[in-house]
């Protein structure tokens, strides 16, 4: 029996999308934006020791492979041929670090994620030789000394693992964040493998110049990183070399941008003083800044959002990080045991709708933004013989919540204009109660588009709009209404929930 016809949608678009907690591939139509398929793999987090985070770049690596072949086979279920996928984005966790050798292909050590708090006492000797008048790395990269960053992973591999200092003397190492890791591997590896990251990754390594966008012969002085093992810096949206393997093998991969980054340009938020919040394994608050540097008076970092072109002019944001969101309800789930998957968190905070003055500081890692504070642990107070799990899961989204509130007061303050209404998005924003809580806590609406997964689109769309694969108009006249579904601050949350949480239905 002849095969059914395939189905005709014009040029599609893949994404790879690297996050902490999973990895996942999707495939967009780039005339409509719509998500066509998409497979997702959860990534193993190890933690050999207290503060430490790491990650298994193989297994990052195997990760995409499957998701890209299972998207493929799931598309041919679909009648849609594959041969229509004209380009490949890539996104990605920023800052963690890998090291790997040229030759074999081998990564030196596990991937240094960037949570990883083992470098502390490394930040708090390097901030002793940093002139009080003069914060050069901070002026310089928009940054502040931070275990969160990668050029002090960097020099802690260089310091401790014999491996990465032969590889390093032998002219045998690479240096790369995801990005530069998933890009040499997927164009060839050992075999001809492009090394190289965009500007929004390597503004994230305290060794780039966000003004002169290179890297930063002082910095790497300062950091003692040998300029060699970096990769080349190119923009967010050009080709970077094609697929060497797989399902998709000669597709062009032409757009990377860290997932932050990302999720602005799904959001579309091309405006100066347009800002989106991602709720993933953290939050992160992301405001344009147009073309112009804007410093922090508040704890806020300066970036870079994107460079959509090789010729195309580079855009700035003001970010507030915060290191624990979602990673707090993977921790109730497999430290606890009070859930057994994310989702139940919403039916446990239903029951009692309120945290009853239960209150949980997730500060797993420190305090991020504004407070940048690496010896701040996590907290849960206020517990009394009637509190139970439902109020802790309560509290856990509550913390979210309060988390987000602060970095968008600090945004306010730095950008003189208050955000009428957050955009939202990251795998969270599907529990509805964290979302109306967020409206409630933030005393404005708050609009999450109907596919959240803006931080693939993101990536896709830089990569179907590069030079030479032009198929995804980044042109406001062209680009897809989304639909978007509201939060509106309620007055008095707390009997909403209630009576939300003991109706029977």
């Amino acid at each position: 029996m002849a095969s059914a016809k395939k189905a005709v949608l014009g040029p599609l678009v893949g994404a790879v999308d690297q996050g902490t907690s999973s990895t996942r591939f999707l495939v967009f139509n780039s005339k409509t934006a719509e998500l066509l398929s998409h497979h997702q793999v959860e990534i193993k987090q190890e933690f050999p020791r207290e503060g430490w985070v790491e990650q298994d770049p193989k297994e990052i690596l195997q990760s995409v492979y499957e998701c890209i072949e299972k998207t493929c086979e799931k598309l041919g279920q679909l009648n849609i041929d594959i041969s229509n996928i004209k380009a490949i984005g890539v996104s990605n966790q920023r800052e963690t670090t890998v090291v790997w050798d040229k030759l074999t292909g081998e990564p030196l050590y596990n991937a240094v994620v960037w949570l990883d708090l083992r470098t502390q006492s490394t930040v708090e000797s390097l901030s002793k030789r940093i002139p009080g008048n003069n914060n050069f790395v901070k002026s310089k990269t928009g940054l502040p000394l931070s275990t969160y960053f990668s050029a002090v992973k960097l020099r802690w591999l260089l310091d401790n693992v014999r491996k990465v200092q032969k590889a390093v003397e032998e002219d045998r190492a690479l240096f790369g964040t995801i990005d530069s890791w998933l890009i040499w591997s997927l164009t060839g590896g050992a075999s001809g493998g492009v090394h190289c990251t965009d500007v929004t990754n390597a503004s994230r390594t305290m060794l780039f110049n966000i003004h002169s966008l290179e890297w930063d012969k002082e910095l790497c002085e300062f950091f003692e990183i040998p300029m060699k093992i970096l990769p080349n810096v190119r923009s967010s949206s050009e080709i970077y070399g094609l697929m060497k393997a797989g399902a998709l093998e000669g597709v062009p991969i032409s757009g990377c941008l860290g997932d932050q980054s990302a999720a602005l340009v799904g959001q579309m938020c091309f405006q100066d003083g347009q800002a989106k919040n991602t709720y993933g394994t953290g939050c992160f608050l992301l405001c344009n800044t147009g073309r112009k540097c804007v410093f922090s008076e508040h704890g806020l970092l300066t970036t870079v959002a994107y460079k959509l072109g090789r010729d195309k002019p580079v855009y700035y944001a003001l970010e507030g990080s915060v290191a624990i969101a979602g990673a707090v309800i993977r921790w109730l789930r497999d430290n606890l045991g009070i859930i057994k998957s994310s989702e139940e968190i919403e039916k446990l905070a239903k029951e009692v709708g309120t945290s009853y003055g239960c209150y949980f500081v997730p500060a797993f890692s420190g305090l991020y933004a504004p407070y940048w504070e690496p010896s701040a642990r996590g907290i849960i107070c206020g517990l009394t013989q009637f509190t139970n799990k439902c109020h802790i899961a309560f509290a856990a989204l509550e913390a979210v919540c309060f988390q987000t509130r602060e970095i968008l007061d600090a945004m306010n303050r730095d950008c003189g204009i208050p955000l009428s209404h957050l955009q939202v998005d990251g795998g969270m924003t599907n529990n509805k109660i964290l979302m109306q809580l967020q409206a409630d806590i933030l005393y404005i609406p708050v609009v999450k588009p109907s596919m959240p997964e803006t931080t693939a689109l993101g990536a896709a769309m830089a990569a179907g709009a590069a030079e030479g694969v032009g198929v995804w108009s980044l042109e406001p006249e062209d680009l897809s209404a989304v639909t978007m579904e509201r939060f509106e601050p309620q007055i008095n949350a707390e009997v909403i929930f209630f009576s939300e949480g003991t109706r029977k239905d």
